[in-house]
């Protein structure tokens, strides 16, 4: 009897048991739909880069990235379409009959993510920690003209300058170093680049929330923002280093759009684009791609082997087999439509019998027998450094290497990820670097200013034209077209300093590069604005 009820009454425990699970899992099922309706409601969007975000100092440079500083951060003045300067930071501005005196009117309802002031005592602290450490911004002109700065009062800054500077507003418009943290993120030295940053407070529309490094960053929606509100509550940033790979997670719904120079390669595109199932765009010319010739190396500082390799290299087979149309060739360092960029000179068209007959003249013989041209016994091999991130310089420096084959001169590819490739390249250990000019609001006086500097932060470019007898006058004329307030002798000047940079064939400019967006149909509001770094995350919404 008693064996019989213990069997009935475990029996009964077992089906409640059961009942229990059905109903526990039955609640969790409704949580689950529950926490799914609220994942709905919420906007959230996702993209990759192609290297991590840094550690978001805006007074730094690598690792951080330009896109993920512009988020957090912002400027006294803002780049406009056209190149107008809007107010930003700074309502509105006055400027001396001399140039020299900048008085800057803040905005008096602005704060910074942590609820703190943005007013003028900040405004100059920062400015003063840039100004501590000159020697690592110097390749930004304005830096070096900077004298004093002062807070007037709580919303009223003035910055005086040294001489009168006409890029001044333009400059105050880059994502870095010019911008502004808040008074909790400064560290116990008060050096924000020797030592950091404390935390990332900024006044922009984000905020970053979670990160880990080389994987992925998630900045949410500063509700504290000023300004219009970003329509999507959440930006996701994953690190994807390759160009396929990122098409894949693309394809399979993991990014809700592709944005940027680079970031996949030209056939990429027009496979996305001619499927038809989503959305493409790309921008206007923003700045141009160009080879830069190391002119301390033993071949390419000879100028005839410099001629040689421009007139070797055709630019039009690039342009309709690895770009498929969609760029112009480029004959100049600077898109011509830029201010003081459009200049008249005789182009290097492709020309192979002119590139031989250079190369003979230059002493590099084609040998019997081998496969590559000898001068005294050694063979012409030309180093060639690219960045292994960039599907399109992958692609351009493949095509280099084969056809340049067929004149006689072995290219070694040398690939490296995005910091390391810097590194290499502010040494000098190439003889072909693949680089860009910097897109507006840099180009051209930015550009060309950091040719004067050793500035780590700048460009390669001053270490590859050292070996250009003309280089300590061709430094001489920049410094001082920067300072011309005559506008006829500023456009002559520029054309001269130009025209010299064109003729010594330093640079061999290959096409004026574009910014391409790739999105699902279910993305609005992805635009290309005038920084080319920037990335349109305010105005993007998801249906």
């Amino acid at each position: 009897m008693f064996i019989k009820q213990s069997k009935i009454l475990r029996n009964f425990l077992v089906l409640l048991v059961i009942f229990a699970s059905f109903i526990t899992g039955c609640s969790n099922k409704a949580k689950e739909q529950d926490n799914a309706s609220v994942k709905d409601q919420s906007k959230v969007v996702t993209f990759s880069m192609t290297g991590d975000i840094g550690d978001l100092n805006p007074h730094t440079y690598f690792p951080n990235e330009f896109f993920s500083q512009a988020m957090v951060y912002e400027s006294l003045v803002y780049y406009g379409k056209g190149g107008g300067i809007q107010p930003w930071l700074a309502e509105s501005w006055d400027i001396s009959k001399d140039g020299k005196e900048y008085v800057f009117h803040l905005r008096k309802d602005v704060e910074f993510s942590d609820g703190s002031k943005f007013n003028a005592a900040i405004v100059k602290k920062n400015f003063d920690t840039i100004l501590d450490n000159r020697k690592q911004h110097e390749w930004v002109e304005l830096i070096n003209q900077i004298k004093n700065t002062e807070a007037l009062d709580e919303y009223t800054f003035k910055l005086t300058l040294n001489n009168s500077y006409y890029p001044t507003l333009q400059e105050l418009t880059y994502i870095r170093p010019l911008r502004f943290v808040g008074e909790a993120a400064f560290p116990d030295s008060q050096d924000t680049f020797k030592d950091g940053l404390k935390s990332q407070i900024g006044t922009g529309p984000w905020v970053l929330s979670e990160y880990k490094k080389n994987e992925y960053a998630v900045f949410k929606r500063n509700e504290k923002y000023w300004g219009t509100k970003p329509k999507v509550e959440k930006v996701v940033v994953k690190v994807i280093t390759d160009g396929e790979s990122r098409v894949l997670a693309f394809e399979k719904n993991e990014l809700d759009f592709i944005f940027g120079n680079g970031v996949i390669s030209q056939d990429s595109f027009q496979f996305l684009k001619d499927s038809g199932k989503y959305e493409t765009k790309l921008s206007e010319p923003t700045a141009t791609r160009t080879l830069l010739f190391n002119t301390n190396k033993e071949a390419t500082k000879d100028h005839k082997v410099r001629l040689a390799l421009n007139y070797a290299f055709n630019k039009q087979a690039v342009i309709d087999n690895i770009f498929y149309g969609m760029e112009k060739k480029a004959d100049t360092l600077f898109p011509p439509v830029l201010d003081y960029t459009k200049i008249d000179i005789n182009p290097y068209d492709y020309d192979i019998a002119k590139a031989e007959q250079l190369l003979d003249e230059a002493g590099w013989k084609k040998v019997e027998g081998k496969a590559f041209r000898e001068k005294d016994g050694k063979e012409l091999q030309l180093e060639f450094l690219f960045n292994s991130t960039d599907n399109i310089q992958k692609s351009i420096a493949e095509f280099v290497q084969g056809d340049f084959r067929k004149l006689g001169i072995d290219i070694k590819l040398t690939s490296q990820e995005t910091n390391t490739f810097w590194t290499t390249a502010f040494q000098g250990n190439y003889d072909i670097l693949f680089t860009s000019t910097w897109a507006v609001p840099f180009d051209p006086h930015s550009y060309l200013a950091s040719i004067t500097t050793d500035s780590e932060n700048g460009g390669p470019d001053y270490t590859a034209l050292l070996g250009l007898p003309e280089k300590k006058e061709i430094d001489e004329k920049i410094k001082k077209v920067l300072l011309t307030t005559d506008e006829k002798e500023r456009k002559m000047m520029y054309t001269d300093i130009l025209s010299t940079l064109h003729d010594q064939a330093v640079y061999l400019p290959i096409s004026y590069q574009s910014n391409v967006a790739v999105y699902h149909k279910n993305i609005s509001g992805l635009d290309f604005l005038p920084q080319e770094a920037e990335v349109p995350l305010t105005t993007i919404d998801v249906k």
